[in-house]
């Protein structure tokens, strides 16, 4: 198996795990929207910077921003540095989910502790981190 493929796999168990974790508390998001989501920064995002993180076209993320406005888990503000621009903010309602999201992630986490042991787990996170430095341009 190729390694895209070897990491893929683990990733898209998490993501599957967090959404049925959060969307069980009572948030109704489906998975391309928590991946805008979960893109936005503390300060606010534009709406074409979370379109390339994203890595879906300006008009999905548009899509899915308009989505998640409605819901109430994103505003869109003016943006302070440019006038013209607008900024997607994260809303309390979303940031709710995050305790529920982290608690998945810790049970997640532990698990593939105690399945690979904790040097391995420790080597695995460090292996990543190194790798997120050379992989990651929004790092």
């Amino acid at each position: 198996m190729n390694i895209g493929l070897l990491l893929f796999i683990p990733n898209r168990e998490v993501e599957n795990r967090v959404l049925a974790a959060v969307n069980a508390a009572g948030f109704d998001l489906t998975q391309a929207q928590q991946r805008v989501l979960m893109r936005v920064g503390p300060e606010g995002t534009r709406l074409t910077v979370l379109a390339e993180s994203a890595q879906v076209t300006k008009q999905t993320a548009g899509f899915l921003v308009d989505q998640l406005e409605k819901a109430g888990y994103v505003e869109r503000v003016p943006d302070p540095a440019d006038g013209r621009a607008r900024l997607v903010k994260v809303t309390d309602k979303a940031l709710a989910a995050v305790p529920v999201a982290n608690a998945e992630l810790a049970a997640i986490e532990a698990e593939w502790e105690r399945h690979l042991g904790k040097r391995r787990m420790a080597q695995l996170r460090e292996a990543l981190e190194r790798l997120g430095e050379i992989t990651d341009p929004y790092r």
